[in-house]
């Protein structure tokens, strides 16, 4: 299996020929000429983790991949088929098996309305919170996508989750709103919180990829 990470919050997961999209949003560059595509996973409904746009464009190519994603986000995408899925809930979409984390969306602030929000575990190895900080319980978390900045987020939080996931490797992810400096503060707390466990941080930039 082999994650292809995208600007932002997009994740592209391989496996036996097969591709699996999850949260392809309004940061993210168009994703185009997809083909094999059999599922994508949406944590929640904020722009910034899918577009009608983004949808519209792997839908087209392919008509029978499965939608996933919270009841948020099923009221939010209208234009389409959304499979409803919550934390504690299982699906089988060959070659990928996942499993579903949590409820909500990190708080923001006060005035800003907590959305529905869940975390996916992607064929036993590869956990993404999407918008929260929800520990997979039960899990050893082989490799670890870790959010590392949002209006959310705070670094001491996303070190404080790395570890407690204890993953035996980390990526950052969701840092579009990071600046250059920004993403190198990032990547060195999340590597020191990695290395704790004993685990490895990869510092992968957009369009490169890691095979699991």
């Amino acid at each position: 299996m082999r994650v292809t990470k995208h600007e932002h919050a997009c994740l592209i997961v391989e496996a036996s020929g097969k591709l699996l999209v999850v949260d392809p949003g309004s940061f993210t560059t168009a994703l185009v000429g997809l083909n094999d595509v059999v599922a994508i996973v949406i944590t929640h409904e904020h722009a910034d983790h899918w577009t009608a746009e983004q949808l519209a464009r792997i839908i087209e190519r392919n008509p029978d991949a499965q939608i996933f994603g919270p009841a948020g986000v099923a009221a939010a995408a209208t234009d389409f088929e959304i499979t409803v899925v919550n934390g504690g809930d299982t699906r089988e979409v060959e070659p990928f098996s996942l499993r579903f984390f949590g409820e909500k969306h990190a708080v923001i602030h006060s005035s800003v309305p907590v959305v529905d929000n869940v975390g996916v575990l992607i064929n036993g190895a590869l956990y993404y919170p999407g918008d929260s900080f929800t520990v997979p319980e039960g899990v050893e978390v082989d490799t670890l996508a870790a959010p590392a900045g949002a209006p959310w987020l705070k670094i001491g939080e996303a070190i404080d989750f790395v570890l407690a996931v204890k993953p035996r490797r980390a990526f950052a992810t969701h840092e579009m709103v990071l600046s250059v400096a920004g993403k190198s503060l990032a990547n060195a707390r999340l590597q020191w919180a990695t290395e704790q466990g004993g685990g490895q941080f990869v510092a992968l930039e957009p369009g490169e990829s890691l095979d699991l």
